[in-house]
């Protein structure tokens, strides 16, 4: 059997053929030899290298690969194409899953694929690392829901290696435990016959025999460990008695197997709220492409099921290997009062081509078993809308970190979501009481009077003027309460992040700032409510409470008669570095206000200028106290004693004119990242059924969207000099030479984490000048050889005079 390892940066090729434990544990001990090598050798990897390694294992017929790198791109398509390339070759894919843990939402690419084995890491008391990457896959996010990865875990802490020289090592890393499980399914590929493995061995078979053989631990849940633990011996036995067979994996949702269904577990089913959606993954093993034969059906186990509606969307066409089952859930309004467990199962039929001397098609049924948490429709004080649709994630864009502190990890690229980097923030607001809804479309497609608070944080996207115009009604007329958790933005400081890339010779600037401040001061101007360009930082106090304020805005509006708190501190922007010089010289720190309260017609409004706290991702101190006195506020009118003291009430309104409101930046295409300009006002399938259409609303809507968005990403090289840690993470850290480099080029440093990514745009600032180059250079050789001839005619012309 020919398998191929591709670790951290150096592509090794090793071809062996398993024949017993002995040779696979010699095997595996090269392996880590030859990954402890790779990270004292090479610095800087491109894509062109992988695809050629790729290309090299198709030619050869390779059985198994294994991949010990990863990053945050699942957009750099030449990559991720070649990769689903070599999965419908039928070469078996196995990739580390990241060392960015235990933040969530860091799932690496290729890993993050379906067709992909994605491996996690534990350590030897089957805890989770620490290190190791937690789901849920991003690519859907803000318009469907993340897949479950890892698929399963392996051992990879402290696991004991070969040194460069001699001797032992102890090594740590997913990159460590991603070869582990190669070697497992080296072992299991050996099992099977060689003249059945063309018959039953694929990627889909032997991800079916992994994740069903998997021993669940107790503790983690599905975005952390996945199916569990690899188990060869279980595996062994699927493996065994295998006939080609199509799946879905997880096969069981089950709200009461807690703490592995979380987040499902953790917050019950109601009638009136968003769709909640489950997205699960469809295994071909029957062939490398197969079809839907007929619609997913929900099948009720009594007749309280008939309460539950189910909207599926689905993978028409299965490749390679692998398609998606996405189950939107909702409870009908006739179950407005129901309260109980929910049983049953959903059956999708697959088919595939017949294989090779078959006349009949292959056919197989796959079933996932439901069972759900139903509760009466909680009070409308309790509901909390969660706005998924206006945050743009990095791929595609060039979003910067929230926190300016933070230098080793330039990307704001974990979704931004309830279950990613939110997660935290999530079983607070459960754990109070709170029920959170997630919407993924524009704010003209939910119905404001089932929901005391809208939720916006950290938010970069533009709106439209009917969503502007809407929730102006929404708090004035229906009551809604509105929280806002604002980030920094600041021009000078983006332009200061504006790097240009060698490799690929364009400029990288940052599509936004911490939060698209122009834009929210649009949705926030019908209250008299304005966010401004400082970029505030420092500690201050409310009723005991420690807080830190990192990296956040001030406030430059805001209306008479409202509470407004104001604290001394420093503005790290660059237009404020000249008002710092004379802080630190002596000057007292002046005041800034960074929380405002306001009731408004029906509705009550709070604003506050930073979300760090609230983001388990680099956070220096959380503010879920402020949180929940804010929703106590927004959705129940409960007034906390300190927050509306009368010493902070305005007398008289915050007030700066429009010249001193911060602008929109004009030098970069925002249209290119945005789901609002340019783009159609539509309802999504993850909003409420009833409203698509923006029922109740006098809108102009041009109808419905099924189609995810995509971006178009042209990547044409990976890395810079760096080096990096022996955990087998991707991500570059500064050596000694880096110190002295530009500001930009230490921004470029820390975004690479060894892949690049250049949207369409950005890629035509050196595509035209090469263009051009290579046009001038073909016009001066055609001149070149023209003149050449010429000079050829003249001497044999003067040949010819002299000899008559």
């Amino acid at each position: 059997m020919i398998t191929l390892d591709m670790g951290h940066l150096w592509l090794v090729l090793l071809l062996v053929r398993t024949q017993n434990v002995l040779v696979l544990h010699r095997i595996l001990r090269f392996m880590l030899f030859v990954f402890l090598l790779m990270h004292s050798l090479l610095q800087v990897s491109y894509t062109s290298w992988f695809l050629d390694a790729f290309n090299y294992a198709i030619a050869t017929n390779m059985d198994v690969l294994n991949l010990s790198i990863g990053g945050p791109d699942y957009l750099d398509l030449p990559f991720v194409e070649k990769v689903w390339e070599i999965t419908a070759n039928n070469i078996i894919m196995v990739s580390a899953i990241g060392n960015d843990g235990p933040l969530y939402g860091t799932l690496n690419n290729p890993a993050d694929q379906s067709d992909v084995i994605g491996v996690g890491g534990i350590d030897y008391s089957d805890h989770i690392a620490s290190f190791s990457s937690r789901g849920m896959s991003t690519w859907e996010i803000p318009h469907g829901y993340g897949r479950v990865k890892p698929d399963v875990v392996a051992y990879g802490r402290e696991i004991m290696g070969s040194k460069i020289s001699t001797g032992c090592k102890s090594l740590s890393g997913t990159s460590v435990a991603s070869p582990v499980v190669a070697g497992v399914v080296c072992l299991l590929v050996s099992i099977i016959p060689e003249n059945k493995r063309k018959e039953i061995l694929n990627p889909a078979s032997m991800k079916q025999a992994l994740v069903e053989g998997a021993a669940k631990l107790a503790g983690p849940n599905m975005y952390e460990q996945g199916a569990g633990r690899v188990d060869l011996l279980e595996s062994f036995e699927i493996l065994k008695s295998y006939r080609p067979r199509a799946s879905i994996f997880p096969n069981i949702l089950d709200y009461t197997d807690c703490p592995y269904s979380w987040p499902f577990c953790h917050q019950p089913l109601y009638a009136g709220a968003m769709p909640v959606i489950f997205n699960a993954t469809i295994l071909n093993g029957m062939g490398v492409i197969g079809y839907v034969q007929s619609p997913p059906t929900w099948h009720p186990s009594d007749e309280e099921g008939n309460l539950l509606s189910i909207h599926f969307t689905y993978s028409e066409v299965i490749w390679p290997w692998t398609g998606y089952l996405a189950l939107h859930m909702q409870i009908k309004e006739e179950g407005a009062h129901f309260s109980g467990v929910i049983e049953g199962n959903v059956t999708i039929r697959i088919y595939s081509p017949p294989a090779q001397g078959e006349k009949a098609a292959r056919s197989s049924t796959c079933v996932l078993q439901l069972k759900l948490n139903v509760v009466p429709t909680p009070p409308r004080s309790k509901r909390v809308l969660w706005d998924q649709f206006h945050s743009i994630k990095y791929p595609p864009g060039y979003i910067p970190r929230d926190s300016l502190d933070v230098r080793n990890d330039i990307l704001d690229w974990h979704g931004d979501h309830l279950h990613t980097n939110f997660h935290i923030m999530f079983n607070m607001l459960r754990d109070t009481g709170y029920y959170v809804e997630t919407l993924g479309s524009p704010l003209t497609c939910f119905d404001a009077s089932q929901y005391g608070t809208l939720l916006l944080v950290d938010l970069e996207d533009e709106y439209f003027q009917e969503e502007i115009e809407k929730l102006r009604s929404d708090v004035i007329n229906t009551g809604l309460g509105l929280a806002v958790f604002a980030e920094w933005y600041n021009v000078d400081t983006m332009v200061k992040m504006r790097f240009f890339d060698d490799n690929t010779r364009s400029w990288w600037t940052p599509v936004t700032g911490g939060a698209n401040i122009p834009a929210l001061n649009d949705l926030l101007e019908p209250f008299g409510i304005a966010f401004g360009d400082k970029i505030l930082n420092g500690d201050f106090s409310i009723d005991g409470e420690q807080s830190r304020y990192a990296s956040g805005t001030d406030l430059m509006r805001f209306p008479r008669g409202g509470f407004v708190h104001s604290f001394p501190f420093l503005d790290s922007s660059e237009s404020g570095a000249t008002q710092n010089v004379l802080l630190n010289s002596g000057v007292n720190k002046a005041d800034s206000p960074i929380l405002g309260l306001l009731e408004v017609g029906k509705g009550r409004i709070a604003v506050y200028g930073d979300s760090n706290c609230l983001d388990s991702s680099h956070m220096v101190t959380n503010c879920y106290w402020l949180l929940r006195k804010i929703l106590d506020f927004t959705g129940s009118n409960i007034k906390d004693t300190v927050l509306f003291s009368e010493s902070v009430k305005q007398d008289m309104p915050v007030y700066e004119d429009d010249s001193h409101l911060p602008t929109r930046r004009t030098d970069v295409n925002f249209s290119v990242y945005s789901a609002v300009m340019g783009k159609d006002l539509v309802c999504r399938s993850d909003s409420r059924f009833e409203v698509w259409g923006t029922k109740g609303y006098n809108l102009h809507v041009r109808g419905r969207n099924k189609r995810l968005p995509g971006y178009h990403v042209i990547d044409l090289g990976r890395g810079l000099n760096s080096t990096f840690d022996t955990t087998g993470s991707r991500r570059p850290k500064f050596t000694e030479k880096n110190k002295g480099d530009s500001l930009g080029n230490r921004y470029l440093g820390l975004l690479y984490r060894d892949e690049l990514d250049v949207p369409e745009l950005v890629a035509s600032h050196w595509l035209v000048p090469a263009v051009v180059a290579v046009t001038g250079f073909l016009l001066f050789l055609s001149i070149w050889r023209i003149r050449q001839k010429r000079r050829r005619r003249r001497r044999s012309g003067s040949g010819r005079l002299a000899n008559p």
